[in-house]
């Protein structure tokens, strides 16, 4: 077993961080329609997909990397995250699951960056709870019809397609889901306006209506009733390689930190001569790698066809709880130009706490391992 990248691989991470550093090298507010434009001209929104529809068709692990380059040397975990959702979330089971008219007309805008897609999941009522969505779709004779409120949607207010999921028969319980591709211009489609967040600033979420919303028969992802498993199919994706996000802010973290103690003086010498400090800068090392070492495992599961739920759910706590605690740490670290905005320590931290709570809370990932262990 070896976990060494193989020079492709190196060299397509060293390149991409490059193009990025001088495309996106600060902050790129995800509502500025020219930085989708930018991200689309560096593959970013392709990754994965499939090559005839102008994506790179790279596998799990390659996407991470990639994903990984990408937040390292993109100072805006906001849009960053925002790029991430776009592809995992939406463009992924648009691609694996959508019918060749809707592939078609949706994935090359949404590789290119023409378009930008968001999630539409979540529910005020229906978090971590996917069973509780109160959002219908009623069959019809040209397709569906929409109802429902959603919200915490990732793009939402800036979105031109929707990935979202409608009960469609409320007898069937785990079969009565159903994945529709939403067109936002459709009557009857309402995007709410970007919440006021914590962190993620430049990635915009809001809610979203479904006012009676009439949906062609080719919009619907899969068969009707698939709808759960494809939003399972979707989370280990998401799980694993959008968190590759957070890989890469804690290595350009940590090659702040280390700068920062090497060179700041306190009582006659470097910070890093301080024991407290060293020990502190370490644990923030140890984190990073093993945090990386689970999530590569976790996508080279997926690329195998392998059974990787327990390995995402592994990977996906190890990564945000890591990223969380790194944070922090570089905030103690840089002391009072930690706290300051102008350095960009706190942000760090502001982007890091969410990692905990989408995609499925830290929680709801240990009871998927206690499961998978037998509990």
């Amino acid at each position: 077993m070896t976990f060494d990248l193989t020079p492709e691989q190196r060299h397509r991470m060293a390149e991409l961080q490059e193009r990025v550093a001088a495309e996106l090298g600060g902050i790129a507010d995800g509502r500025d329609r020219a930085n989708w434009l930018r991200a689309g001209r560096l593959g970013l929104l392709g990754l994965c997909i499939p090559q005839e529809y102008g994506g790179a068709g790279l596998g799990a692990l390659d996407t991470a990397l990639a994903l990984e380059a990408f937040g390292t040397a993109c100072p805006d975990t906001g849009f960053a995250f925002a790029v991430a959702a776009h592809l995992l979330a939406c463009s992924v089971p648009i691609a694996e699951f959508g019918s060749d008219q809707a592939r078609k007309e949706l994935l090359p805008d949404l590789v290119s960056g023409a378009a930008v897609a968001a999630n539409a999941m979540t529910e005020e009522e229906a978090g971590s709870d996917s069973s509780a969505l109160a959002a219908r779709a009623e069959p019809t004779e040209a397709g569906f019809r929409l109802t429902g409120h959603k919200s915490f949607a990732s793009n939402a207010p800036v979105s031109d397609v929707l990935v979202t999921y409608a009960i469609t028969d409320p007898t069937a319980g785990y079969l009565g889901l159903s994945a529709f591709a939403v067109p936002t211009g459709l009557a009857g489609v309402r995007l709410g306006e970007p919440f006021e967040k914590m962190g993620l600033g430049s990635c915009a979420a809001g809610t979203v209506g479904f006012d009676g919303v009439e949906l062609p028969a080719h919009y619907v992802l899969g068969q009707a009733g698939q709808g759960a498993a494809i939003f399972q199919h979707s989370m280990l994706w998401e799980r694993s390689c959008l968190f590759a996000v957070y890989l890469g802010l804690m290595t350009r973290q940590l090659t702040e930190t280390v700068a920062h103690v090497r060179g700041r003086r306190q009582f006659g010498q470097r910070l890093s001569k301080f024991q407290a400090v060293s020990h502190r800068v370490v644990d923030m090392a140890q984190r990073l790698e093993q945090a990386r070492l689970m999530l590569y495992r976790a996508c080279a599961l997926i690329d195998a066809g392998a059974s990787a739920e327990r390995a995402v759910a592994q990977s996906k706590l190890a990564v945000s709880e890591a990223a969380i605690a790194n944070s922090l740490d570089a905030v103690q670290l840089f002391g009072g130009r930690g706290y300051l905005a102008e350095h960009g320590i706190e942000r760090q931290l502001r982007d890091a706490v969410p990692a905990a709570l989408f995609s499925g809370t830290s929680e709801v990932q240990r009871e998927l391992i206690a499961q998978a262990v037998g509990l």
